[in-house]
């Protein structure tokens, strides 16, 4: 029996949608697994692009290969009216040592996919191979855009490079997921509103003359404002900002000395700034970098303050939220949407929401009853069925939105 009537109904695209993944399923692990072993860092995903780009030409997609790395995928009639969904998954790996020990661990020494971006990946490969056959039926109404984005681990992160290259344009809505290994698999987390935090970087070279520890007072004792600085900056920060911002200040690196009785001449601190409020935001570079002049001005020192502004909050937008959690609904049921809350993890998801309406999800990558792994860790582990589910949710989330569009 065909899976599609001659007279379509709301449930065909659903039924579609879910043949069609689970008919790629284990073609779905396999390119995770190989995403895995062979991760690529920010800017660097010439492999995996390419390999996504030759997938989903032979599905018959109209891709275009971006200039750095990455690539956009269309969906759909170009003369159909009304605005294009996109979806959008992130390519690059992180430099940390893979510590999974299974067969398709890393063999890149230093580099791996530790935030789950091979899922990503994965579930919109999968999403785009059941879009194409949803397309071919006739039972997409709109347009779909695929965002295959570099540079998510970087800041100001690779969304910006889509946008300059046309990926919103027409786009009325986008949406995302982004693993969760906190929730068991078969979830996916919402929430509307704001879901992540805004972060940047900040990074402060000291200077100053430097002697011997017996005779600070000859000097301008660059450790002791070091320490300073490092204690300080997020206590009068803390201070400065309305506490509903959230702000938080941690530090990463903590670098002055290499003798127990010499006061050096150089020094270095880094670390995030993150918030949870994008108005606190939009003044923190300013008022950050005049409290370090601060707080190091009565030692001598000097300071060189570079701060790369990172990324806005996610802030899922109602609409979006809504039909992102019917989307969920209909692969999982009620009991697959599960409320999240806010974080200050920082993501570049937000750079497409300040241009459109949209929304992200959080997709439950653990085993129920396993072990919960943390993202950035070279011991994360996910289960690979959340890779089908992924795929699931963002092609239902297009058809619904454009259906409703």
């Amino acid at each position: 029996m065909s899976l599609v009537p001659d007279e379509a109904h709301p449930d065909d695209a659903s039924r579609l949608i879910e043949h069609v993944v689970d008919k790629y399923a284990d073609e779905l692990i396999d390119l995770r697994r190989d995403l895995h072993a062979h991760p690529e860092l920010s800017w660097g995903e010439q492999r995996t692009t390419g390999i996504v780009c030759e997938r989903l030409r032979e599905a018959g997609l109209k891709v275009t290969k971006l200039p750095r790395s990455g690539l956009l995928a269309d969906i759909g009639d170009p003369a159909t009216p009304g605005p294009i969904v996109a979806l959008r998954g992130d390519l690059d790996a992180l430099p940390v040592d893979d510590l999974t020990g299974d067969p398709w661990a890393s063999r890149v020494d230093g580099v791996a996919h530790a935030c789950g971006h091979d899922v990503h990946v994965s579930s919109l490969v999968g999403a785009g191979l059941a879009l194409a056959e949803v397309h071919d039926r006739g039972l997409l109404s709109g347009r779909v855009r695929l965002l295959f984005q570099p540079a998510e681990e970087v800041m100001p992160g690779g969304a910006l490079d889509l946008i300059s290259n046309g990926a919103l344009d027409g786009v009325g809505r986008v949406f995302g997921l982004h693993c969760d290994p906190s929730l068991d698999v078969g979830e996916v987390g919402l929430r509307e509103g704001p879901l992540t935090g805004a972060a940047d970087a900040l990074d402060v070279h000291l200077t100053g003359a430097g002697g011997h520890t017996s005779r600070p007072h000859l000097t301008e004792d660059l450790t002791f404002a070091l320490g300073k600085l490092v204690t300080e900056l997020p206590a009068i920060l803390s201070r400065r900002l309305d506490p509903r911002a959230g702000a938080s200040v941690v530090w990463g690196v903590v670098r002055a000395g290499a003798a127990h009785n010499v006061i050096p001449a150089t020094g270095r601190v880094a670390g995030t700034v993150r918030m949870l409020d994008a108005v606190a935001w939009a003044d923190a570079e300013r008022l950050v970098s005049e409290l370090v002049e601060q707080i190091i001005g009565p030692y001598g020192v000097k300071a060189d303050i570079t701060y790369t502004r990172g990324v806005p909050p996610v802030v899922n937008e109602h609409l979006s939220t809504h039909l992102l959690g019917k989307a969920v609904q209909r692969v999982l049921g009620e009991v697959g949407s599960v409320s999240t809350q806010q974080s200050l993890g920082g993501e570049d998801f937000g750079w497409y929401l300040d241009r459109v309406p949209g929304a992200m999800g959080r997709l439950g990558t653990r085993t129920p009853g396993g072990p919960t792994y943390d993202l950035h860790q070279g011991n994360l582990r996910i289960d690979e069925r959340a890779i089908g589910i992924g795929a699931r949710v963002l092609a239902e989330v297009a058809v619904t939105t454009s259906t409703t569009a």
